[in-house]
């Protein structure tokens, strides 16, 4: 059975157990890209303490789908995977993983960064953090709009 491609989750995931699935059986496949990013203990100059995140679901699924189709569109890759978890995480906690797979690593390597600078800016999370100085929504970043026009996209933080 195939992997679904877009999962949103509060548990944890496993990375070599995703990839395992995600490849599972093609032949094809001679490059897997991964990139999993992790709760950092600091932010903007402040400790972290935790970091709460929120989704629409059914939106959420449907607007990453829809990145993943652009990235088959645009990359010869054979499958890709993406899980993003929504709740309460601490510093060091997994917090999203793109996988992606292909013939060769150019093809994976793109495709996985790609997928990244689309999520950071068009997906629709809400993080808030918890800091010294209280609760606060954490705001997108200039730096990741940036990152998706070298993509050709140029849409604003949603």
């Amino acid at each position: 059975m195939t992997p679904a491609r877009v999962v949103i989750q509060t548990g944890d995931f496993n990375l070599a157990n995703e990839i395992a699935a995600l490849h599972a059986s093609d032949k094809r496949v001679g490059a897997v890209c991964s990139f999993v990013g992790t709760v950092r203990d600091r932010n903007d100059g402040s400790a972290v303490k935790t970091m709460e995140l929120e989704h629409y679901p059914g939106m959420t699924e449907k607007a990453i789908e829809a990145m993943v189709d652009e990235a088959f569109k645009r990359f010869d890759i054979f499958g890709a995977r993406v899980i993003h978890r929504i709740g309460l995480l601490q510093p060091l906690d997994q917090v999203v993983m793109v996988a992606v797979t292909s013939a060769h690593r150019g093809e994976s390597f793109q495709a996985c960064e790609f997928l990244m600078d689309y999520l950071k800016t068009q997906a629709p999370f809400w993080k808030k953090e918890d800091t010294p100085e209280g609760a606060r929504w954490v705001d997108a970043r200039s730096s990741d709009d940036a990152a998706l026009k070298r993509w050709g996209i140029d849409a604003p933080n949603v």
